[in-house]
């Protein structure tokens, strides 16, 4: 049973943990082009990244999902994520998966199913090599569906996040979603968050996947769906397509009443709300101490503290971002 429960009854069961705030592409609603990243001190060591999980886990953590920035891109991450590992075969961890946006993943495919991950989220904004590369900064489309192949061939079940763009990509949805299901994967929608100061201005890019839904039940047969994969997905099935749409909306309808889970940094630092500034600094009571009592403490103390809901609103052109931190420094 998960000790993990804050003040609301609600119990954190899902730990997303960053292992790097560095990337390979410089997504648009993501960060700038010309980023300042942490330096190495700053960062956890691997060793670190694997006892800080592994305290969760005692605690009642049963969902670890590694992200970053773009975790394929830190050294060595492969030996953190067999080492992790163990705590599935020991029954303790019920999924270790992460976040990747493909391009390395034709790379590590095989050695991911082989630790024992076995579940994928993959972020592509576009199918169309030009728009992919205006959005992500970066010319690398191709590398990414390989990726996305190597992944299903290893024996990997992905699921493939788009952010919504009014002037990107709004009007191409819908052929993301068929695609997606077309080749048996989930296909997630997420409207943009205000974290960071980007380059540039995203109340012009804001759109509210509620006018997307609609948009799309003007010619798709959508049916709610139970079904929760530990996120914030609100998912239905398309009859059309015969694939599972998920949506997740933090600005057009609020999804914390049923938060789960919590980020962890690449610097130790605990966020118990994405949306809120609200953290504990686990890095340095990690260094300070040889053992994980005090840790665990902190843990606790500051799941005590978890806030009912984030204050994200996107309401004006020109408004500074609702959290100054950018989304690859607290974790995808």
């Amino acid at each position: 049973m998960s000790r993990l429960r804050d003040t609301f009854g609600r119990d954190v069961t899902y730990l997303r943990l960053s292992v790097t705030d560095r990337c390979d592409l410089r997504c648009v609603y993501c960060m700038t082009e010309r980023m300042q990243f942490l330096p190495k001190a700053d960062v956890l060591s691997l060793e670190e990244l694997d006892r800080l999980a592994s305290a969760f886990i005692a605690l009642g953590v049963r969902k670890l999902r590694l992200t970053g920035g773009e975790p394929l891109v830190r050294r060595d991450f492969m030996a953190l994520v067999k080492s992790l590992g163990r705590h599935l075969k020991t029954g303790a961890l019920d999924e270790l998966t992460l976040t990747t946006n493909g391009v390395r993943l034709g790379e590590f495919a095989d050695d991911l199913y082989a630790a024992g991950v076995r579940r994928v989220n993959v972020s592509i904004d576009s199918l169309n090599r030009e728009t992919f590369a205006r959005i992500a900064r970066r010319d690398a489309l191709d590398q990414v569906l390989d990726g996305i192949a190597a992944a299903q061939t290893a024996g990997l079940k992905l699921k493939v996040n788009a952010v919504a763009l009014l002037h990107d990509n709004k009007a191409e949805l819908p052929l993301i979603v068929r695609w997606a299901h077309e080749r048996a994967m989930d296909c997630v929608l997420i409207e943009t968050m205000p974290l960071g100061a980007t380059d540039e201005d995203r109340t012009d890019q804001y759109v509210s996947l509620t006018r997307v839904r609609e948009e799309f039940e003007s010619y798709w047969t959508l049916t709610d769906l139970p079904d929760r994969t530990g996120g914030p997905a609100r998912y239905v099935h398309v009859k059309e397509t015969g694939g599972r749409l998920g949506f997740i909306t933090p600005l057009s309808h609020n999804f914390c009443e049923s938060c789960n889970r919590v980020r962890v940094t690449c610097t130790g630092t605990l966020y118990t709300c994405l949306g809120q500034d609200h953290h504990a600094d686990l890095r340095a009571i990690m260094r300070a101490h040889d053992d994980d009592a005090a840790l665990q403490d902190a843990i606790l103390e500051a799941i005590a503290g978890k806030p009912k809901g984030h204050d994200f609103v996107i309401e004006r052109r020109g408004a500074a971002p609702a959290l100054a931190r950018f989304m690859s420094t607290t974790g995808g």
